[in-house]
């Protein structure tokens, strides 16, 4: 079987891990670069290079629109890619995502959309915004925002370096200082506690490590929070950020594709992902994980009109 990975950095722990298994099974892995010039997979011909017919299924792992661009250019031809672009491109909205997390029950933080970080300070300015809030930029891509504000003088620093930029603004909800990063890839969930990037002074204290966090530390609802967050947005490998703490699970980000670093068992769940939706889109009679028949398909974005999840927003 030909697996392509759509990606500039091929050696990406996983990546690697992942291809390394498939090519001791014998099958072709070769890496697509998105940023390719024009007579690389990304040139003037509308084809793949090497690639040409389509390879069987294609992992997309780059977010950037170069990368998306090409994979969209692969689907049209036929090819099977995980994740789809259109789930990956409405993981890269993080309004439509949180719109979308509401309406299907996935308790999502409250997300409010702002033209510039300057709009949401006039909003707190007139009293129709309360602070602390958590600012981000409202398209998610590498070195974008994401900022606590504690205050309005906060906020002018950052309507002052971003002034053009997006956003959108979260209620800043207490927490222990860590975020509970959950990680699914075909169904199989992996896990892991992670310091935030938002904790203050308050939390200067926290102990080096995760705690031992894992699979078996979390709880059956924020387990299925994280599987229902699959079928809501039609992905295949994807992470949900968690607020870490006893309370109900409070969604703050899902993102196609993360890293998933460090995780024993992940490289072999995404080589038998690929197996299985390659075989499909090749006609290959497609195993389930055990081998005992033939698999789900790959997952489609859900509509607006999505069932409740497993807990209320």
């Amino acid at each position: 079987m030909r697996i392509g990975l759509i990606t500039s950095a091929p050696d990406h722990p996983v990546l690697a891990a992942t291809a390394v298994l498939l090519t001791a099974r014998g099958h072709h892995v070769e890496a697509l670069d998105p940023t390719a010039g024009p007579d690389g997979p990304d040139g003037p011909h509308g084809h793949a290079g090497p690639f040409d017919p389509p390879a069987d299924v294609y992992l997309l792992k780059a977010h950037t629109p170069a990368a998306l661009a090409l994979a969209r250019r692969l689907e049209e031809r036929g090819a099977a890619v995980v994740n789809p672009v259109a789930a990956t491109e409405l993981c890269q909205d993080r309004l439509a995502m949180a719109e979308l997390a509401r309406r299907a029950g996935l308790p999502f933080a409250p997300t409010r959309a702002a033209a510039d970080p300057a709009e949401l300070l006039r909003a707190v300015e007139a009293g129709e915004l309360l602070l602390p809030i958590v600012v981000k930029s409202r398209h998610s891509r590498r070195h974008d925002l994401v900022a606590r504000v504690d205050d309005p003088a906060r906020l002018r620093v950052l309507a002052e370096e971003w002034p053009d930029e997006p956003v959108v603004a979260q209620p800043y909800l207490p927490s222990t200082g860590w975020d509970q990063k959950l990680w699914v890839v075909a169904g199989q969930l992996f896990c892991a506690r992670r310091r935030s990037e938002l904790a203050g002074p308050e939390h200067a204290e926290l102990p080096d490590g995760d705690g031992g966090f894992g699979p078996a530390e979390l709880s059956a609802e924020r387990a299925a929070v994280a599987l229902r967050a699959g079928e809501v947005f039609g992905l295949d490998v994807y992470g949900v950020d968690l607020l870490d703490g006893p309370g109900e699970p409070v969604v703050v980000d899902v993102n196609a594709f993360p890293g998933i670093r460090g995780q024993a068992g992940a490289p072999e769940a995404l080589a038998a992902l690929a197996l299985r939706v390659g075989g499909a889109a090749s006609g290959v009679p497609r195993p389930r994980a055990d081998g005992t028949g033939a698999g789900a398909g790959a997952a489609t974005p859900a509509s607006a009109d999505a069932g409740p999840g497993t807990a209320a927003g």
